[in-house]
């Protein structure tokens, strides 16, 4: 598929909707991106790529399609064999090689911060504790804001850390990658690991694990910079 990229589709990660993107939607809004942010019901892999895949097959035309957190391990399940994906995006994202899991690549490192504050409810739901949220998942969010943010937070099915992709997009999309220097939920030395192990083009950003809300205008920054470099080589 040919022609400038002007697509954006947004994954969010565990513990936010698709509202932790509306910075950078409104970001890439002003820069005349038609943009899209996916609701993901995580309830497993399965489930979120399905949900993905409905909102790419909606996009006319060349596309962007950007993950934060968990939204990587989706973005590279959902982005493999799909036409309309020109390039990739990682944001503080799990970017698993095939057959590998969110809980192999964590084990690389010791445990973070944010783990300890996480618990499992009857049904077999992950919850991040909401007095802790703010220290361990978004340290440079304004307080009023990481209290709205941690009363709306998605559970992920705990089973979702454990499942494989069995696709893997970045080897065949040209891929970029936020490093969040300053994270305490996704160790900085395994994004780093993951970074270069797919050969993306990494852009540290001293940031706290939700760089799409703290950070909204460099994260919409690095997806226009992504589409254009893209779409100057069609």
């Amino acid at each position: 598929m040919t022609g400038p990229v002007r697509n954006v589709v947004l994954v969010h990660g565990a513990f936010v909707d698709g509202s932790s993107w509306n910075g950078v939607v409104a970001k890439l809004q002003q820069k005349g991106y038609h943009v899209s942010s996916v609701q993901n019901p995580l309830t497993s892999l399965a489930d979120d790529v399905a949900a993905t895949r409905r909102v790419l097959a909606r996009q006319d035309g060349p596309t962007m399609l950007v993950g934060h957190s968990w939204g990587g391990v989706v973005i590279t399940e959902a982005g493999a064999n799909a036409p309309n994906v020109a390039g990739l995006v990682y944001v503080a994202a799990i970017a698993p090689d095939l057959h590998e899991s969110t809980a192999d690549l964590m084990k690389r490192a010791a445990p973070m911060p944010a783990g300890k504050g996480i618990t499992t409810d009857a049904s077999g739901f992950l919850w991040l504790d909401r007095a802790k949220y703010r220290a361990d998942f978004a340290a440079d969010v304004p307080e009023n804001l990481t209290r709205v943010l941690s009363a709306a937070q998605q559970p992920i099915a705990a089973k979702a850390f454990g499942e494989t992709v069995g696709q893997v997009a970045w080897k065949e999309k040209p891929s970029w990658y936020v490093l969040t220097t300053k994270d305490r939920a996704v160790s900085p030395d395994v994004e780093k690991f993951m970074a270069e192990r797919m050969g993306a083009k990494v852009v540290p950003m001293a940031s706290s694990h939700l760089a799409p809300v703290s950070h909204a205008g460099a994260i919409a920054d690095v997806i226009d910079r992504a589409a254009r470099e893209l779409s100057r080589q069609q």
